[in-house]
């Protein structure tokens, strides 16, 4: 079972590393899109987070098994992946990519339903199926770059990065007939009982909010996803444009990196508490773009590399480690809803609010078609300098009862 779960959970992510990553560049090189253009379609990937819930809630989680709607998904991600291969230009590319995130963000939550399902003991297993999928987005960015080479600068200009989009429809047409082999995963709840749009999108858990170190990490989570943002829109794009080789496979190494700490995190917050954590990773943030920032004149530098292979530390000490606060707060009864809520905030609000920040910031400082990175990655480090020195101000230390809680229940 961990195998074939493991199977599934590789395809699933290799399908959203292989084009979510040069998405920027190939929008800029053949399609010419602007910053704003750029922000929009990545923004889609926040639509497709807030739209998420309402397919689970309503449909997924209440009237078929989960296997059987993420096959339906993936079958049509396959064929709007095709459109977008064959789309000419940015007003027809949007519409299919649009409805290509509203079909793939549920399936992010379905593929760990079907895991914590089908598992005998998930605390001891789900981790061991998860890294699979942090090994196929590693896997499409060495296929990418090592492979065939679609993200060398004369490959980018000669149109190449548009077969990341038929690679992808082919794995998503293999992931689709792949579900249907998985083990039946039929609905949880109850669909005589009456649909709560409250409980569907996570609203139950607003109590938290009551709380107010709860509710400044929450405002914290929202803001942090802003210059979060910039990373996902503007890295692709920054290497290859300063002539970096090999750009898509060398922004791997954040992967690998978030491998690495992932396996440091319990460490940390036994050591050190969530709120030293949680500051690390945000310094992090600030430090990384001004890496980039510093070192962004040169192909190759130690300050480029050192920035990418922070995204470890970026993501797991604040995210990863957010989760796990918020699961402590939550009761056992608001669990869910609490992990639904924060999601929302941050993959939905806030990221919506960071792509379209990215996207202007980047046309601000387009100049005769090359762009001022310098200044455009100053900005989210200094943006995520200021959250971190409010949130060092504001946020009490609290202790971490997760554990405990868990021995009680």
């Amino acid at each position: 079972m961990t195998a074939r779960l493991s199977v599934m959970m590789f395809l699933q992510f290799f399908i959203w590393g292989c084009w979510f990553v040069t998405l920027g560049t190939f929008l800029g090189a053949n399609f010419s899109a602007s910053g704003a253009q750029t922000g929009l379609a990545f923004s889609t990937q926040s639509w497709g987070a807030i739209i998420a819930p309402f397919i689970i809630g309503l449909i997924a989680d209440r009237y078929f098994n989960a296997e059987r709607i993420l096959a339906v998904l993936h079958l049509i991600g396959a064929l709007l992946m095709y459109q977008m291969f064959r789309a000419p230009d940015f007003a027809q590319f949007y519409p299919y990519v649009l409805a290509y995130m509203i079909a793939y963000m549920p399936t992010l939550a379905l593929v760990n339903s079907i895991s914590f399902r089908q598992l005998s003991d998930p605390s001891r297993q789900f981790s061991f199926v998860r890294v699979w999928g942090t090994i196929g987005w590693i896997v499409a960015g060495l296929v990418i770059s090592f492979v065939f080479h679609w993200d060398a600068q004369e490959a980018v200009a000669q149109g190449a990065l548009r077969n990341t989009f038929a690679m992808c429809a082919g794995m998503s047409l293999l992931l689709g007939v792949y579900s249907l082999t998985l083990p039946a995963t039929p609905p949880t709840v109850d669909r005589t009982g009456s649909f709560s749009l409250r409980a569907a999108l996570g609203l139950d858990a607003l109590k938290l909010l009551r709380d107010g170190n709860f509710r400044l990490f929450f405002v914290a989570s929202v803001l942090i996803c802003i210059p979060l943002a910039f990373y996902y829109q503007n890295a692709s794009p920054f290497l290859t444009e300063i002539g970096t080789r090999n750009a898509t496979g060398k922004l791997t190494i954040g992967q690998m990196s978030e491998v690495a700490f992932m396996l440091l995190l319990p460490v940390f917050l036994l050591r050190f508490g969530i709120k030293k954590t949680l500051l690390l990773g945000m310094l992090a943030w600030a430090v990384r773009y001004a890496l980039f920032a510093y070192g962004g004149p040169h192909q190759v530098s130690v300050a480029l590399i050192a920035g990418i292979a922070l995204h470890g530390l970026c993501y797991d000490f604040f995210f990863v480690s957010g989760q796990i606060y918020t699961d402590s707060k939550a009761g056992e009864h608001y669990r869910s809803a609490a992990q639904g809520m924060i999601t929302l905030a941050t993959y939905g609000v806030g990221m919506l609010i960071g792509f379209s920040v990215a996207g202007a910031i980047s046309d601000r400082f387009l100049v005769n078609g090359q762009h001022d990175w310098f200044q455009i990655w100053i900005y989210p480090a200094a943006f995520a300098a200021v959250v971190l020195s409010l949130f060092a101000l504001l946020f009490r230390s609290e202790p971490i009862t997760y554990a405990s809680r868990e021995r009680g229940s």
